[in-house]
């Protein structure tokens, strides 16, 4: 994907950056950010049932505490509507193909179960241990 390319796969947890605003408004942290990677960002606030099914398999369940792949752009999600957004995928290149392949696949016609079932296989050998299991 082209995303591979846009960032580097290294994944980092220190230095968050986390901004609260409308899941339809995008952070500051963005602006500077290819529109490929914002446009991943939109989608995934769109879709927050979908990537709370799906694992992350950068390394960060273990080094940010992250539980899926929706954790990766969102931090929390407010009582009124807003969002804290979370800039840890603007600096993981499997953060963002996971979710650009989850939504692209959903906007197919793939249900949840098995868009799941392809990033679990996809992802199995060569990345880092996946999110915990949801």
């Amino acid at each position: 994907m082209l995303i591979v390319s846009i960032v580097s796969t290294a994944c980092s947890s220190s230095n968050t950056s986390e901004e609260t605003a409308s899941n339809e408004v995008l952070p500051e942290f963005l602006k500077d950010k290819p529109e490929e990677v914002q446009t991943i960002y939109i989608n995934a606030a769109q879709n927050k049932e979908l990537l709370e099914n799906i694992p992350c398999y950068c390394g960060c369940g273990k080094s940010a505490g992250h539980k899926n792949n929706y954790d990766c752009f969102i931090h929390e999600n407010k009582k009124d509507g807003k969002v804290v957004w979370d800039d840890h995928g603007t600096k993981c290149g499997v953060c963002l193909e996971i979710a650009a392949q989850s939504v692209s696949d959903l906007k197919s016609g793939k249900s949840i179960k098995q868009i799941r079932q392809s990033i679990v296989e996809k992802y199995k050998s060569g990345y880092a241990t996946s999110t915990p299991e949801v």
